[in-house]
Parts: C-alpha cells; structure tokens; sequence
C-alpha cells in the first residue's frame, strides 16, 4: 500500500454514520471507498468527452493469438 498520512477531520456525524453502515466497515474504509469513487467520477468525466472519437481498427483474433478456423 502507499504511504499512509494521518490526518484529523471535521466531518457531519450523521453522514459519517450514515455512509458507514451502506458500506459496512469502518471509518477508514469509508473514507478511503469515497476518495476512490471521487478519483473514478474524475477519470469518467475526462474520458466521456472522447466518447465515439476514437476509431479503433483492431483485428481481435490477431491480438488474441488465435488461429483462423
């Protein structure tokens, strides 16, 4: 794993505690899935402006290393 920063917050008790029993684990993991999900919401909108520019000619068997039939 990466290097760990500890750090103290002020975070809403009742969204700490709602957030905590939808994912069902602790405070930590918590707090780790939503800065993931934020890091994944990010790379979404990045990548949604290219939807349908990009042309791909690909030769699926070829890149699949399998044999024509």
């Amino acid at each position: 794993m990466d290097k760990i920063k500890r750090i103290s917050a002020n975070l809403p008790a009742q969204l700490l505690e709602e957030t905590t029993k939808i994912t069902r684990k602790g405070i930590t993991e918590t707090l780790i899935a939503g800065l993931k999900l934020l890091q994944r919401s990010q790379a979404y909108e990045k990548a949604k402006p290219l939807k349908g520019k990009l042309h791909l000619d690909l030769d699926l068997d070829a890149s699949r290393e399998r044999s024509h039939r």
